[in-house]
């Protein structure tokens, strides 16, 4: 008889002998938060920074694209290095970066260190989401959990994506109040907390074999070729991209020589590191990170460029523009983990799809005339997207990534989050490059809502999504194959108690 278990049942009694129980999902969380936070509150420190640096404004946007250049190549290694090396192992190491980070950055004396700081933090917090979903996924195995633990998922979610929304308003507190310095100071005393509990409380990594662990055999395992050849083209490529509507032709030429050996080696290793064949032929994965790339596109489009729109224009200050954003990371808090608890995919991602095109309506109807409650309903009906596409991509990531890849597939999960996220620099760059307007505003509004109809149309056409709760077996390529066999006369109860059975007799083993 199938066992499957809800994340409600197998998470709310005994913590001491749950799969799932707060002492594991505490650090995955505060750690999976550190990138998003991370991300956001260096907006309000670049002004400042500037000036007692002595430096162009201009020029502090190397502290914005160092971290997300640093993520978008780190995730999917971070994730590599998990599946070989061990979750916990890459996960303390990316916390103790992040601390070493804060630290350069908050003594920083000029611009190349503050940079140093950003490029380790970014490389630090990006451990923490793909390390964050193997752990996830082997301790699912280990219960006999068949359905996706929803609850956690919905934390991870919670942590990754709402949290980015509430950075600018923390940041312009922190700023204002002790100055930019504390911008990576307050990673010290977070990352310390991380650690402890991360120490205490994460199960130990299995034990590597001497002959399995010398780096030629690592290097081989963990296909550092193609890793190198990776980061080398994902450099290029975002350098070509922060450089529209210029044309940067060296960056093209690099990205084109690097990605090109790339590929071709990729496509001849066994195991690669970028596995082009797999991406090919598991279409569900590949619509799921370019739904993911397209809406995070619209949700920090909103986040920087209205936020630039509405001080510029509109007269807002910096912390009044960041309180009108709130309601977006608040709305995104509220309904993450409701909506990941039932397991949904297809409702969640129509809804994220829907609300992207109204809330990019709203967008064109703004003026420097509107009132601040249309800005904050406009925030509001995106923090609903926020949520909904989280939940639902990272649902169907879940389904639809091999379990023995779930830390790679989760960590290009993020970089072609990060590439949206870039694309929305370059987007706003571009509008606003004469100055934040309301022609620029609606010009940009009618982008996202473009991007939003391709994402719906990438919804509604793609029939491997599912049309109700994900009850499916984990790690299958295509999600509705097969309905869910459990045996409907097994309660919760014993298949709670099957759960952290199988949980407590693996821990006792070891």
């Amino acid at each position: 008889m199938s066992v499957a278990v809800s994340q409600g049942d197998a998470t709310t009694r005994d913590p001491g002998h749950q799969p799932f129980a707060w002492p594991f999902t505490t650090p995955l969380y505060v750690g999976s938060a550190l990138n998003p936070i991370n991300s956001s509150i260096i907006a309000t420190a670049l002004v400042p920074i500037a000036a007692q640096l002595h430096v162009a404004v201009g020029a502090t946007a190397v502290l914005v694209s160092s971290l997300y250049l640093a993520s978008a190549v780190a995730q999917p290694t971070a994730g590599k290095l998990a599946e070989v090396l061990g979750p916990r192992r890459i996960f303390l190491s990316g916390i103790v970066l992040v601390l070493l980070g804060g630290l350069v950055g908050g003594v920083g004396q000029n611009l190349a260190m503050l940079t140093v700081a950003r490029v380790l933090i970014g490389i630090g917090t990006s451990a923490a989401f793909p390390c964050a979903m193997v752990m996830i996924r082997r301790r699912a195995q280990q219960a006999g959990l068949e359905s996706p633990p929803g609850g956690v998922l919905g934390g991870l979610a919670i942590a990754g994506m709402a949290t980015a929304a509430i950075g600018p308003p923390i940041g312009g507190l922190l700023v204002g109040a002790a100055g930019w310095r504390w911008a990576f100071f307050i990673n010290i005393p977070i990352t310390a907390i991380a650690l402890l509990m991360a120490v205490r409380w994460l199960p130990a990594d299995p034990a590597l074999d001497r002959a399995d662990s010398t780096f030629r055999r690592v290097a081989d395992r963990i296909d550092l070729t193609g890793i190198i050849g990776f980061a080398a083209s994902m450099t290029a490529l975002v350098v070509f991209l922060m450089g529209l509507p210029g044309i940067k032709w060296v960056a093209l030429v690099v990205f084109v020589v690097a990605a090109v050996p790339t590929v071709v080696w990729e496509l001849r290793r066994t195991d690669p590191f970028f596995d082009f064949r797999e991406l090919a032929a598991n279409g569900a994965l590949a619509r799921t990170y370019l739904r993911q790339a397209l809406t995070l596109l619209g949700v920090y489009t909103v986040m920087y460029g209205m936020t630039e729109w509405m001080e510029a224009a509109h007269g807002f200050s910096t912390v009044t523009s960041g309180l009108l954003l709130l309601p977006m990371g608040a709305v995104s808090a509220l309904l993450s983990r409701p909506l990941a608890s039932r397991n949904l995919v297809r409702g969640p991602l129509l809804a994220a799809a829907l609300t992207m095109v109204l809330g990019s309506g709203g967008i064109v109807l703004l003026s420097s005339h509107s009132p601040a409650i249309a800005i904050v309903l406009v925030s509001l009906i995106f923090g609903v997207t926020s949520a909904a596409t989280t939940v639902g991509n990272q649902t169907a990531l879940y389904l639809s990534s091999p379990p023995e890849r779930i830390g790679t597939a989760s960590g290009l999960f993020r970089t072609f989050g990060y590439l949206g996220t870039i694309t929305s620099a370059v987007i706003g760059s571009i509008v606003f490059r004469n100055g934040a307007s309301d022609h620029g505003l609606h010009t940009l509004g009618l982008v996202l809502v473009a991007a939003g109809v391709a994402v719906l149309l990438l919804t509604v056409l793609d029939r491997r999504l599912m049309a109700r709760k994900a009850d499916r077996k984990t790690g299958a390529p295509d999600p509705t194959d097969t309905p869910n066999p459990t045996d409907p006369t097994d309660p919760p109860e014993s298949a709670a108690n099957a759960a952290a059975t199988a949980i407590t007799r693996k821990e006792n083993h070891a």
